[in-house]
């Protein structure tokens, strides 16, 4: 009951100070609770150093890191504080790679019901930020390995920081990785974000590849990747692609990613669809430009298009949109 209460204590002290913690008083206070073993506490201490960049406190997130990497399924459950801590170190520049080192290679596996799960997925990604950041020599390395993590999360982050880090050499693994493919369509997806980003023009052909002949989920994948590039080229590609798909869903999903496209052509062909395309098709492009309807004059341009058709369900499609 004593730990109950000093833990509760220490909660409601921060809930006090969180408007206003860089006092002289409230950096004391934080550092006290830094320094004690009630992980809830520590975690809350370290999103409130990263939100004030309380930089005086960073060797105490360190120190306090450290002591979670001891026995870490009794003294940091679920690793709430090293997430934390490392979020705010990431957030806070710091530069000592010996921490993001380890919290990267951290495996902590908790019992559950009918089993043990590994909660470290999400530091193990912050961390690869924290490397990126930061410039480590051997980074590639690192998130080498980490791409081939077990838990998703983590290969996702892994994709995100090889995009952060705008480092060539990371278009090989990425090109690896969705040759051989992953079970997590999400990790796919970031693969083909993370490779438009750092080669366009030599990953283009590739991403595209995967609108066909693929599974109707890695299709919309590959689609919506390309148009969130924005390359010119990707317009003729997406085009063609929807023009021979017959997939209702894939067809709606081709003309989304045109309008992602967010180019002059792209738009001028959606709006010639609303005005003389299929009903369908029509329909479903007014849907796919919807993600304009904060743009009066652009939108307005569709209402015109619709009008075109002398059909009212079209003008209430437009309305059903705003």
């Amino acid at each position: 009951m004593a730990k109950s209460r000093k833990k509760e204590e220490m909660l409601s002290l921060l809930s006090q100070i969180q408007e206003n913690p860089t006092t002289e008083e409230a950096i004391a206070s934080l550092r006290q609770v830094l320094n004690s073993k009630y992980s809830v506490a520590i975690a809350r201490t370290a999103k409130i150093v990263g939100k004030f960049a309380i930089v005086e406190l960073i060797p105490d997130l360190v120190a306090a890191f450290a002591r979670m990497m001891v026995n870490p399924t009794v003294t940091d459950q679920g690793c709430l504080a090293k997430k934390e801590i490392a979020e705010t170190l990431y957030r806070l520049e710091y530069s000592d790679e010996n921490l993001f080192l380890e919290g990267i290679r951290h495996v902590q596996m908790e019992p559950i019901w009918g089993g043990k799960e590994d909660t470290a997925a999400h530091l193990r990604g912050i961390c690869a930020l924290g490397l990126v950041r930061m410039n480590y020599s051997d980074v590639m390395n690192e998130l080498a390995d980490l791409l081939a993590d077990p838990k998703p999360e983590a290969r996702v982050a892994a994709t995100r920081a090889i995009a952060y880090s705008a480092n060539p050499q990371g278009v090989p693994l990425l090109r690896l990785k969705v040759r051989i493919g992953d079970p997590a369509p999400q990790v796919l997806s970031e693969c083909f974000t993370a490779l438009l980003q750092l080669a366009p023009q030599q990953s283009l052909p590739l991403v595209a590849s995967f609108l066909v002949d693929s599974e109707e989920q890695i299709c919309e994948l590959a689609a919506l990747a390309l148009g969130e590039s924005r390359l010119d080229a990707a317009f003729d590609t997406l085009k063609n692609w929807w023009e021979r798909t017959r997939s209702a869903e894939l067809r709606r999903t081709g003309l989304l990613a045109i309008a992602m496209l967010r180019h002059d052509q792209a738009l001028e062909f959606l709006i010639s669809l609303v005005a003389e395309g299929k009903d369908l098709d029509a329909k479903d492009a007014i849907a796919a430009l919807s993600i304009y309807r904060e743009d009066y004059e652009l939108w307005q341009r569709v209402y015109k298009a619709a009008e075109q058709r002398a059909d009212i369900s079209f003008l209430q499609a437009i309305a059903m949109q705003s």
